[in-house]
């Protein structure tokens, strides 16, 4: 099993090279005029640390092997940048370092994607989340993500059992 970790400065190239290699998946899946070489510049790792994104990673024989950010967001948590060296998919780490990350907050978690990525969302649901209806995907994209509109049509949304409880609970509640 890979030890996992929260990473460090020196992980920089490791990660953005895990990032880089297993986004080759979605090359054809992003639409042409999201998408760009590398997907995951060096500057942009950066700058979503200094934007709050902690950035956990599964490494074995000092190799890393997934990559995956937490972000807090007040009320919720997002899984940002989530990836696993292509060679090693579909063998655990990935789930291993979803449940790590999700084991970090107490707060509703939600994981935007991109609506083609069928692999992707397929993960996240094995792994229990639901895709949030279409009504509220805009929205919470819109408030808890910077990316573009473009970005924003070509998403989904999917949140764990926290979050459906809460949307429940308050659609039952009815003001006095």
């Amino acid at each position: 099993m890979p030890l996992i970790r929260k990473s460090t400065d020196s992980d920089t190239a490791s990660i953005l090279a895990v990032v880089n290699a297993a986004a080759e998946a979605y090359r054809g899946i992003i639409p042409a005029d999201r998408w760009h070489e590398p997907y995951m510049p060096d500057a942009e790792l950066e700058s979503e640390i200094a934007d709050g994104v902690v950035f956990w990673v599964a490494e074995e024989d000092r190799r890393l092997l997934a990559v995956m950010g937490i972000q807090d967001k007040a009320e919720v948590a997002l899984v940002r940048h989530a990836y696993v060296m292509p060679s090693l998919q579909r063998k655990g780490v990935g789930t291993s370092l979803l449940k790590h990350v999700q084991g970090l907050t107490h707060k509703p978690v939600l994981i935007g994607t991109w609506a083609e990525a069928w692999w992707a969302i397929d993960f996240y649901r094995r792994n229990g989340f639901t895709v949030v209806p279409n009504s509220q995907k805009d929205i919470l994209l819109r408030k808890f993500w910077s990316i573009p509109e473009r970005q924003i049509e070509t998403s989904v949304v999917l949140a764990d059992g926290r979050w459906v409880e809460e949307q429940l609970v308050a659609s039952h509640v009815r003001p006095g």
